[in-house]
This record gives C-alpha cells, structure tokens and sequence, in this order.
C-alpha cells in the first residue's frame, strides 16, 4: 500500500503487491479489511484490485467464464418490464430484486436494509401493537393487556431478524454475502433496521396501555429484547438465522412465559408471574450483562457469516 498527502490529511491507496496478495488470498486479515473498505469509495483502488482479480491464474478463467454466461443470457432474456429491476445496492451490500429504479437513493437504501420490514412480519408488528391498545381501551380489558404485551415484545424483533438474512431472505444471497459490505455487517444493519421500528413501536403501545399496580414501566422490556436478539444472532453464527431465533424464541416461551402464566392468562396473576423477569436493577442488570455477553461472542464469530448458509 502506497500513501499520500491531501488536503485533508494523510491517506493511502492501494499498491500492486497488496492488490496481487488480495487477489492471491494471502493478505493479512487486516490488510484485507482495510482494502476491502477503501474500495467502497475509491474507484481507481477499485479498478487495481479488480485488474488483479482478473490477472489471477484461479479467478481470471472462473471470472471471464461468469462474464460471457451472464452476458449471453442477457442477450437472449430480453427486460421484461420498465420495472423488473434487479441491483445490488451500494449502500448497504444488499442483494434486491423488484426494486422500482424511479426509487430515490435513500429509498433504496430502506429498502435494501430491511427485508423484514417489507413482509408479513411488519404487518404481525403493527396488529401486535394496535391490537393491544384496541383490547384495552375497545374490549375494555384495561391493565389486564399490558403484561400480555410485556412478555411478548421481547422476542417479536427475533422474528423480524431472522427473515432479514440468509438464503430465505435474499433472492441475491450468494452475491451480497461475497462484498466488503456483506457478512456480519449487513446482519447488523438489518437487524438495526428491525429494532429502529419495533422498539418504538412496541415500546409506545405499552407506554399508553393502562398501568398495572406494581408492574414494570412501559420500557422494561428493551434489555431483555436487546439481549434475546443478541443471542439469537450469536446462536445463529453456530446454526444459522432462523434456527437460532427459532431456540431462543422458544427458551422464553418455556421459561419465561409458561411460567408466568401458570396463575393466570392475564391480568394481575400474570404480571405478578412476569414481574420477577422484568423489574429491578438486578434483573434488568443481568439482562445488560447477558447482552454484553452475547455482543462478545458474536464479535468473536463474526468470521462464520462470511460463509454461504445450507437450506
């Protein structure tokens, strides 16, 4: 790697022997990363890296090949629509498919970060959260629908991560996973995008539910949702995405939720029976604890979301 001096401040760009070694797959971890990211805005680094892809004695043939399969299935596939767009977005790395090219950039972006928010999971979010507020002021069931939804927010976003990456999620999968932007840090960015819509949403929708004497506040369920997704993300490092959400939703559901409600479906008998899993410092200190926990071990599998899922 070379480095120069700009206005800004000292920079670097990529050299020939970087670019051969990336090419060759022997560059440092490091090296790579930092190419890896230099690349995404530096189009004449980009070219060097590619022209040494191409010159590889394993990639050059596997690459030429790829090129005249896809350009002679483009000849013989004409566009079927105006609107039967398929692009890669460079914002995010995400693979897309129907994305309407009349779409502004930032729409792009949305609509690549959250696969999750375009599906059926959106619309069980929104029934979760209106339908808690309507069976409490409409059915007139008043404080009883709080803890429902108490013990139940916490693992909606699960649902939402899970069907946010993989080979499920992404008609494009195979290629978003192999650039710089795919792997953990695409999982990260949609699972952000999931949390950036259910944690107000859920977290509103308690906030104007009827207040149960001596229940947790409206925003006691945000450590325990953090630390559930954070698990499921790290299991899923082990056994892939929806299996990982799958074990984690149901561990709750057996010790969590089962438990809680063995006095009663609702009302007082099952916010007494959540309260012990939500309430208190130490509780809620705990949940930090198992986060934190689980953010390390997913720092230390990052590796394992740079390989294809199996079905």
């Amino acid at each position: 790697m070379r480095r120069v001096r700009s206005g800004l401040g000292p920079t670097w760009h990529v050299g020939g022997e970087l670019a051969a070694r990336y090419a060759a797959g022997t560059a440092a971890e490091s090296d790579a990363w930092s190419l890896e990211k230099h690349v995404e805005a530096c189009g004449a680094c980009a070219a060097v890296v590619s022209s040494a892809v191409r010159a590889g004695a394993e990639t050059g043939p596997l690459l030429a090949g790829i090129r005249a399969a896809v350009l002679e299935r483009a000849v013989q596939e004409p566009r079927e629509s105006a609107y039967a767009d398929t692009t890669i977005s460079t914002g995010t790395g995400a693979g897309t498919t129907g994305v309407p090219p009349r779409l502004s950039r930032a729409a792009r972006v949305v609509w690549a970060a959250g696969p999750a928010l375009r599906g059926a999971w959106l619309v069980a979010l929104v029934v979760v959260a209106l339908g808690a507020v309507a069976l409490s002021y409409g059915a007139g069931l008043g404080a009883s629908v709080r803890p429902l939804l108490l013990v139940t927010a916490p693992v909606l976003p699960l649902a939402g991560v899970a069907l946010s990456y993989g080979l499920h999620a992404d008609p494009l999968y195979e290629i978003a996973t192999s650039t710089p932007s795919g792997g953990l840090r695409l999982l990260l960015t949609r699972a952000a995008a999931v949390l950036a819509v259910s944690v107000p949403a859920l977290t509103l929708a308690g906030a104007v539910l009827p207040v149960a004497a001596g229940g947790p506040g409206a925003a006691a369920w945000l450590l325990p949702g953090l630390a559930l997704t954070l698990a499921a993300l790290a299991l899923g490092s082990f056994a892939g995405g929806r299996r990982g959400a799958a074990a984690v939703g149901a561990a709750w559901l057996a010790f969590v939720v089962a438990p809680a409600a063995a006095g009663g479906p609702a009302g007082a008998a099952l916010m007494a029976g959540a309260a012990p899993y939500f309430a208190g410092p130490a509780v809620q200190s705990g949940w930090a604890a198992g986060a934190a926990a689980c953010a390390l071990l997913l720092a230390a599998r990052r590796r394992a979301f740079d390989h294809l899922q199996t079905p």
